[in-house]
């Protein structure tokens, strides 16, 4: 399928990225938005945002190389409320499992965002390009393959009976509460 593919070169996009990455989430994350952020080098979020992975909820398997990373930053307890529980977390909980950086008050947020962007543009451009290079490819290889099986079971999951029927539930069960 042609998403699937996307996909995993979206993600491919992120592990390879040479430059230093900052993700400011001043919201819900749910989904990829949340598992790529492990492929971040600076996650700054809103004492309000939360963060969601509900992929055994709607029958498909965990992406953007979640399956490696979380339980690495988070231990495997904590990865698998995420990403077999489904559970949401909050800034704090995500912060606790070292997926988030640092918390900012929403009021603040953007200025704060701001003001460790601007230091970092402040610092010399070849020493953080290098120093990114250094800490990516101690496991860069094995984030390329983890994302590749990560998208094969995707694919197949999401042509499988499973995900349909449980696709199908959660939208009827939308619909409903709509009524």
């Amino acid at each position: 399928m042609a998403v699937i593919k996307f996909c995993r070169n979206f993600v491919n996009a992120f592990i390879n990225f040479p430059k230093p990455l900052v993700a400011a989430v001043n919201g819900p994350a749910v989904g990829i938005t949340v598992t790529i952020l492990g492929l971040y080098d600076f996650v700054y979020a809103a004492d309000t945002a939360t963060f969601h992975t509900p992929f055994t909820r709607i029958a498909i398997n965990p992406e953007g190389c979640s399956s490696y990373i979380f339980p690495r930053i988070m231990g495997l307890a904590k990865a698998n409320e995420m990403l077999l529980l489904n559970q949401k977390v909050t800034a704090i909980e995500a912060m606790e499992r070292n997926l988030v950086t640092r918390i900012f008050p929403l009021s603040e947020f953007d200025q704060k965002v701001n003001e460790v962007v601007q230091y970092m543009a402040g610092l010399p451009p070849q020493s953080l390009l290098v120093s990114k290079k250094l800490i990516r490819d101690v496991n860069r290889k094995e984030l390329e393959k983890v994302n590749e099986q990560e998208h094969k079971l995707l694919l197949e999951r999401a042509l499988s009976e499973e995900t349909f029927q449980a696709l199908n539930g959660f939208f009827l069960k939308k619909q409903q509460s709509k009524l």
